[in-house]
Formats: structure tokens, sequence, C-alpha cells
């Protein structure tokens, strides 16, 4: 394709290299809040942590935790075929998911702060031979560096919300340019796909979600036998990656259930962990007894809701809790993934505004896995009802693991898509070995 950008990316490329002297400040600032590694600052420079291994690379990119988890079975696949990986992701946390779960030789790095200098000097030396985007973390001058190396470039697991949808058609050219650039999309979904294709992208393929092929997430056994033994014998609720203003209706759905439920527990995992103090100061606001996993305290019997403001865990909440409110929903954000915890068995409750997962959240609503509710007041009701009749939640959680278990199968699509670049590589690095 032709080079030639758009106004709108001249544009960004002007201030986003003027932006480059600033960006120690910006970082020192993410530091002091603790959103970026204290020691891996200068990878955000596009300096390198570590050396380039010899042979064909390929890179794989996700925004956070959530993209990250969501392909760790892909990297797991091509690993295992010999083929050299480098991963980037942009959180902290992320980070720390890598260092836990990435396959021994595959190497993180944080990705380059998106000023045109940072990254050059990360492609000039990682230079990698095929570069595997996820979702829809499109950094303009990424994109535009990574294709004028001449590095094929597939987008795995992509994604256009509605919302997102609308935003882009003001700029049609603009991502259009960046688009075409893709040697491949493989959406999540048909309406994701029907968006790529009119946002210009060449070659579209709907591959399924990822996230569907994930394995439940693990929980550390003796610490889930802790928690049931501080749990024994009582009314368990969860609310799970809940975002600002989502506290305040679980407590109050709380407050009514305990009416019914005296011995009523309410876990919430807030889904960034450090909002953990805030939530506390709110249940105490309410009367409650509250107890702080990231201090390390555990639920007694006068704790009415537990914060489990700690992170990779929810494994555990979703063992703990037999009916659980997906939280990004009650408010404008687009909900959370609910596979895991139908995966784990549990019902599912969601708020009306799900458009990060729509199908998925249809065909949920649809089976019976999962129900919507507008407030507080119904999130009460809806929790009550599950919790009385053990056989529709039990109906519930068959219907939803049932459901994300029949929509799986996105794992060897997405092999099958990446084959050739794969087999490409493997045949150059044989030629390289030679």
């Amino acid at each position: 394709m032709s080079d030639r950008l758009t106004a709108v990316l001249r544009g960004y490329r002007l201030v986003s290299a003027a932006a480059g002297p600033v960006v120690p400040l910006f970082l020192a600032r993410r530091l002091k809040r603790g959103k970026e590694h204290r020691l891996r600052v200068s990878e955000r420079h596009g300096e390198a942590g570590t050396g380039r291994p010899q042979g064909p690379l390929v890179w794989l990119h996700g925004a956070s935790v959530g993209e990250l988890a969501s392909v760790l079975p892909l990297v797991e696949r091509i690993a295992s075929r010999g083929v050299l990986m480098l991963v980037t992701s942009g959180t902290v946390t992320s980070g720390e998911i890598a260092e836990q779960r990435l396959p021994p030789g595959v190497i993180h790095q944080f990705l380059p702060i998106d000023v045109p200098s940072f990254v050059r000097r990360f492609l000039a030396h990682w230079q990698p031979d095929l570069a595997l985007f996820v979702e829809s973390d499109l950094w303009p001058n990424l994109v535009i560096e990574t294709s004028r190396r001449r590095v094929p470039m597939i987008l795995i697991n992509g994604r256009v919300s509605e919302r997102s949808f609308r935003r882009w058609r003001y700029l049609p050219r603009t991502i259009g340019n960046l688009l075409r650039r893709f040697d491949l999309c493989l959406a999540r979904t048909p309406d994701d796909a029907g968006r790529f294709i009119d946002l210009g992208a060449p070659r579209v393929v709907t591959s399924g979600d990822l996230k569907l092929d994930v394995p439940a997430p693990p929980a550390d056994p003796a610490e889930l036998e802790k928690l049931r033994d501080a749990l024994f014998g009582r009314t368990v609720i969860a609310a799970a990656s809940t975002h600002a203003g989502e506290e305040e209706a679980v407590i109050a759905a709380h407050a009514r259930l305990k009416k019914n439920f005296p011995d009523l527990l309410t876990l919430i995992a807030p889904r960034h962990a450090e909002r953990g103090d805030s939530i506390v100061d709110l249940v105490k606001a309410a009367g409650l007894g509250v107890a702080q996993r990231s201090r390390g305290e555990k639920p007694n019997a006068k704790t009415g809701i537990y914060v489990a403001d700690t992170m990779g865990e929810l494994g555990l909440i979703y063992r703990l809790a037999p009916v659980v409110f997906i939280g990004g929903s009650l408010i404008r954000h687009g909900g959370q993934n609910p596979i895991e915890p139908a995966k784990l068995g549990a019902a599912i409750l969601h708020g009306p505004h799900v458009w990060n997962f729509t199908d998925l959240y249809d065909a949920l609503d649809a089976a019976g896995g999962a129900q919507p509710v507008d407030d507080a007041e119904r999130l009460a009701t809806a929790f009550s009802g599950l919790l009385t009749n053990a056989t529709a939640r039990a109906r519930a959680a068959k219907a939803g693991r049932a459901t994300v278990e029949g929509l799986a199968g996105a794992l060897s699509r997405t092999l099958d898509s990446l084959e050739p670049y794969l087999l490409e590589l493997q045949m150059r690095h044989g030629a390289h070995r030679a």
C-alpha cells in the first residue's frame, strides 16, 4: 500500500515527536501512582531490557491484563514450535502476569510510549519478523513504523465496539490508513468483522473470541481452603471486576439482602486493585463490617463485605460464590468478561452496559446463564431469587458453562490463519541455522 499519511496522522506524528522531551515527567507521575515498573521505565523509552536472541522473532502485543491473559494459550502453542517470541504490554499488572505465566524463553518487555524515536529504537533492537496485535490497541506510530519496516502485521482477536466504530467513522481515512497496513485482521465476531471491513481493513476473517478458549483461572489450593474454612456455613455472593460507581449499588444490595440472609457475606473484587481503600471507606460509611484482603485480613463473623483487592485471584472468588455480578456494566464502561465465572459454574448477573461483549452476553442471557439488572434494587432481587432457588441456580450455571463451551474454537482457527506465516518463519529459521 502507499505510505502516504493523512493530515491527521501527519499531525499526530508531529505532536507526538514534540512530546518526547516531556515524557520523563509523564512517566514520573505514573511512577508515583504505581502505574509504571520502577526498574523498567527505560523500556517505555524503547530501550531494551535484554538482548535479542538470534533467529526469526514473533512479536505479540496485548495492552493489559485481559488482552494478555486471552492470548496465553496462543503464545504457548507458538512457542512450543520452537519459534522465538517477544511479548509486550503496557501496564504493571500485565507485566506481573507475564512474569508468572509466560512460557520459558518468551521475553516480556513494556511497550514504548508512542513517540516516533522511541518506537524506532524499539524496532531497531528487536527487528521482529512478524507482529501480532491483540484486539484494538493500535498506536499510530507503532503501526506506521512497523509497516515501514515491511514487517507483516496481523490483528488477532480483533474487536471494534459500536461506540468505537461510531467515533472512528468521523475519521474514516485515518483509521483506513492504519488498518490497510495489516496483512490480516482476525475478528472476534461477525459484527466486529463487519465494522473492520467498513473501516477499511482489506482482509478480514471471523475467527472467534480467544477468551473463550482460555482455561478457567487458577486458585491457590491453600488459600482456597483457608477462605472456605473462614466462610463455612455462610451465604456468599460476589461482585467481580467492579468500577467506581458500582460498589455503592453492590453495598446497597447487600444491605437489602441481609434482611433475609443474616449470615450473608459479599465479596467485592474491584477491576483496579488500587481502589481497595476507597471501597473499604464506602463499606464503613454504610455501617457494615469489612475486611480487606490486600492487608492480609480474613473475613470473620462480623464481616459483611470482604474487599478482595489483590491481583490474579478471581479464580478464588469464582470458586467461592455461586452467584456473581460482573462489573463494568452498571456504569457506561461496556462490561467485563463473563467467561471465567461461567466456566467455573457461577450464575451470572450483569448491568445493561455490556457492549464490549454484546454477542456473548446476548447468548448467555438467551440461554438463561446470565440475567441483566438495572440498579441496586433489581440486583438484590436477582441475587435473592438465585440464592433461594437452588434448582434455578444450578440451571443457570449449567447453561452458562454450556454456552461458553459451545462458542469455543477460536484458538485453533487463529492458529490455522497464522500457519502460513509461522511456517515461513520456521523455514527461514532452518535456513538460518544451516
